[in-house]
């Protein structure tokens, strides 16, 4: 019978992409779009601002995710080759080694045996993979997955201050969106902390912080440098 217990960690991966996208999302859009109201640009202008930067920020995204996460992948599969060339090449020095990492362990030096021998030849690559280089099924790299999952998780994070521009009258912009956005990465900080199992408060004020202090400093510039009528 297959193990089905479920851990906090199966969901690492794909949360990592998803609350980095949406954080990134919120925090850039809003802080591009109040440095812009600080500036003193028009409606039209914050929201083609914000517009083009969901595009530009979601693009980006998926690019730095892809290729990160490439590289990752470049890198397991470089490992899995070289371990396939020892184990046709040295079998018994690959029975050594595994012995070794478990009675590094703590299991006996027979225990240590008799369990590398019986996983040699029930799979030996999959044995060291997981072993002696620490690539299982739960964390292999997949950079199609995350460069999805932060484009869409972005996108949808830089649409929130996009909304909040076409709800509120201009003379209320500024409040308006950098209270929403807040009230947003809390709940985001919050969520990601419960669905990974940490202190929701520590998590939802970890965020909130961080894009506090981005909207404030966007909106610092767009104070000192704004050349808008």
């Amino acid at each position: 019978m297959r193990h089905r217990e479920g851990h906090r960690s199966h969901h690492s991966g794909w949360l990592r992409a998803a609350v980095l996208g949406a954080n990134d999302g919120i925090i850039s859009t809003a802080s591009l779009m109040m440095g812009m109201v600080a500036a003193g640009a028009s409606n039209s202008t914050i929201l083609l601002s914000g517009v083009a930067g969901l595009v530009a920020g979601a693009m980006s995204m998926a690019a730095g995710e892809y290729v990160s996460v490439c590289s990752q992948a470049d890198t397991e599969a470089a490992d899995i080759a070289r371990e396939t060339h020892e184990l046709a090449t040295d079998e018994a020095g690959e029975l050594h080694e595994l012995q070794e990492i478990y009675v590094a362990r703590g299991l006996t030096r027979e225990l240590a045996s008799e369990v590398a021998k019986q996983l040699m030849a029930h799979d030996a690559l999959a044995a060291h993979a997981r072993d002696e280089l620490g690539i299982t099924d739960m964390f292999t790299a997949r950079p199609l997955q995350a460069a999805l999952t932060s484009a869409f998780t972005f996108s949808v994070g830089a649409v929130i201050p996009l909304v909040i521009i076409l709800l509120h009258p201009a003379q209320f912009l500024g409040f308006a969106i950098a209270s929403c956005t807040l009230l947003a990465l809390l709940l985001l900080g919050g969520l990601a902390a419960k669905v990974g199992g940490a202190n929701v408060l520590v998590g939802a004020m970890r965020v909130g912080f961080w894009g506090a202090a981005a909207m404030a400093m966007t909106t610092a510039v767009g104070y000192l440098f704004g050349v808008a009528a």
